[in-house]
């Protein structure tokens, strides 16, 4: 082998390391006097600068994962019928998953469906066959997530498994909660005492937990940035602490109650970047707590604000981002949200392809050999660093919020300062989203109006169920639940009086899509589709560009925008052959596609031709660039940064009319 070092390979000299001076002085020769930062730098939602080229960063390897080797493949068991449940999950973990997330009826990510398990033989026909001791288990957080921890917690005693040997992670979170339902029925500092006692009890009988689960997905889904759903998660944790410190817990035992939730999104360099940065945040403030930091146990869940219903494949692309990016970025444990969750129950069939997800880059593609892949990476290390900063600065903000004897997150979901914080970051986002600065591949962009269905689970939903009636079957399998593990009369359960509830705006779960999906259903509903008349002026050549960006973006609402071969005849567009073909395609709105040098040539005269065969004459191009078609018949304007949505509701009154 040469061991000759690199100064002595001369021809090393003819490829010199080039220069940052150097590389901006060819991307300004490209730019060709155009903006620099216009045209390359790029803001997240936090207003963080995302440059398209970093330095290498010194920052060393740290192992992310609370435990080393693989990340955990979760699937959740949600079907509400036990034994169809049972058999979904038997599936799962034959096919791939080591981990089982139950989401009860009535846990917000069940969204409307939940096995539905009042008593201990109700959860153990869904978990038969099943062997716990063999795999982890999760509790998605719900509003009766206590009664739904008990209730593990006797089935597992019940098949006499020793609790200590046992992975449960118990989902205990009144405050995601809260935050979702906008309601608490009895005060903050009962909740607290509920809260322990409960984990005291699970304690007592063995199991070693985490017991709460600090979720962040209620913020992510009512629009939050991820410096916010930082902020968000590092204010609840502390709520936690400081709730369970009061109840005689030391830091370090109520430290090693808490696991975390986040959400992984479609962007990957801000999603790698925020599970690093949880990390951190959380290490700090263990250190502010005087406690030796112990690594975060941080399960992921893929966005269920990205996923769309229309053209549902492409939920695909985006769940394999998200898991990517998950996995990059440290997460112990992972579910992704198979590619029809947004129409129902998902199948068999999107549950495997769920996991496969995973299992490909676990097995073939090694993701989670490698502790921190991201390391010394120039751009994953400023934006872990950007948003540690961010991160903080939001936690800090909610942390100063006081209402009454509340603080922190609690007082700023009552007074409202957490929901109006999130408003105005789901306004800009939606904004970005109507007008495609954020576009979304299959439904703003690139939409299919002839899409095939696909299939889900026919499961009617379950009635969201935030209390048992009083009196009935199951509110007394619930007290005797409560007390055979913490004791006494149920004096847990015990009537408090009227006041002491606490109540705010509840958070909404928003998808992004959904004002496009409400444009689509609209088309799909009426009696014919609508049609749009792509009128094209000249050439194919010079048509061509903008009759696909109107095609594109009408089709994004539902309506047909077909396009021929032009009406050009020697160099002309031919304008009684294009009246012609309007009036035969039944349209009511014709769109103007052209070139700029034909909509100056020809624009004024085929609108006017448009307008008197009955046509709303619009223009594909901005208004400043066909200024004398405002006096002609032009309507209005399509163009790149328009609204699309209010374009869309235009558009279906003119050509449903």
């Amino acid at each position: 082998m040469n061991s000759a070092a690199p100064s002595d390979l001369p021809y090393l000299d003819a490829f010199p390391a080039p220069s940052h001076d150097v590389w901006r002085a060819a991307v300004d020769k490209v730019l060709k006097g155009a903006d620099f930062e216009k045209q390359l730098v790029g803001r997240s939602a936090d207003g963080i600068r995302i440059e398209p080229l970093y330095p290498a960063a010194a920052s060393a390897a740290r192992a992310l994962r609370a435990e080393a080797g693989r990340w955990h493949v979760a699937a959740r068991l949600d079907h509400p019928e036990p034994k169809e449940a049972q058999a979904l999950a038997l599936a799962d973990l034959e096919g791939g998953a080591d981990t089982l997330t139950i989401s009860f009826a009535g846990a917000p990510a069940a969204r409307g469906y939940g096995l539905v398990a009042d008593d201990v033989a109700a959860l153990d026909a869904a978990l038969d066959g099943v062997m716990l001791d063999l795999i982890r288990l999760r509790l998605d957080p719900a509003p009766e997530g206590r009664i739904n921890a008990l209730l593990l917690a006797a089935l597992i005693e019940k098949r006499g498994h020793a609790p200590a040997e046992l992975s449960v992670e118990f989902g205990l979170d009144p405050i995601g909660a809260f935050a979702g339902l906008g309601s608490l029925a009895v005060s903050w500092p009962e909740v607290g005492r509920r809260l322990t006692e409960t984990i005291r009890a699970l304690k007592d009988h063995g199991f070693s937990g985490p017991f709460i689960t600090v979720d962040s997905r209620p913020y992510h889904e009512a629009g939050a940035s991820e410096a916010q759903e930082l902020g968000a998660a590092l204010a609840t944790a502390v709520a936690y602490l400081r709730t369970l410190e009061a109840q005689g817990f030391s830091l370090a035992e109520a430290r090693d109650t808490l696991a975390f939730t986040l959400v992984a999104d479609t962007d990957e360099f801000l999603t790698v970047a925020k599970f690093r940065a949880a990390r951190l945040l959380w290490d700090r403030i263990q250190q502010a707590c005087g406690l030796s930091p112990k690594p975060a146990r941080i399960h992921a869940e893929t966005a269920w604000r990205s996923l769309t219903r229309r053209d549902p494949w492409v939920n695909l692309l985006r769940g394999t981002v998200a898991a990517f990016s998950a996995g990059v970025g440290g997460a112990d444990s992972l579910s992704v949200q198979p590619f029809t969750a947004a129409l129902g129950l998902p199948d068999a069939f999107a549950r495997r392809v769920a996991r496969n997800t995973q299992l490909i880059l676990l097995a073939e593609s090694n993701l989670w050999r490698v502790a921190d892949p991201a390391a010394g990476a120039g751009g994953f290390e400023a934006l872990t660093q950007a948003l540690c900063q961010q991160g903080w600065l939001a936690f800090q903000e909610i942390e100063r919020q006081n209402s009454g004897d509340l603080r922190g997150i609690v007082a700023g979901l009552t007074n409202g300062s957490v929901q109006k914080t999130l408003a105005e970051q789901r306004a800009a986002r939606m904004k970005a989203v109507a007008t495609r600065r954020e576009p979304i591949t299959g439904t703003s962009e690139f939409p299919n109006i002839g899409e095939g269905a696909v299939t889900v689970l026919e499961v009617p939903q379950v009635a969201r169920r935030e209390r048992r009636p009083p009196g009935s079957l199951a509110e007394r399998n619930q007290g005797e639940l409560i007390r055979s593990f913490v004791g006494g009369a149920g004096r847990a359960d015990a009537r408090i009086a009227p006041g002491e509830a606490l109540r705010a705006d509840a958070l909404p779960s928003v998808r992004l899509p959904e004002p496009f999906e409400a444009l689509r259903d609209k088309a799909d509903a009426l009696p014919q589709r609508p049609v749009v008349f792509l009128a094209t002026l000249g050439s194919v050549a010079e048509f061509t560009a903008r009759a696909g960006f109107a095609r594109n973006l009408f089709e994004a609402g539902g309506l047909a925008a077909p396009s021929g071969d032009g009406f050009a005849t020697d160099g002309a567009t031919d304008l009684d052959a294009l009246v012609s073909a309007f009036r035969a395609s039944g349209a009511k709105l014709a769109c103007l596609c052209g070139s700029d040098p034909s909509y100056a040539e020809e624009g004024a005269a085929a609108a006017e031709a448009l307008a008197t065969a009955g046509a709303t004459v619009w223009l594909a191009g901005r208004p400043a660039e066909s200024e004398a078609l405002n006096k002609a018949a032009v309507a209005s304007f399509i163009f790149t940064g328009c609204d699309v949505v209010e374009t869309l509701e235009r558009a279906q009154a003119i050509a449903s009319a």
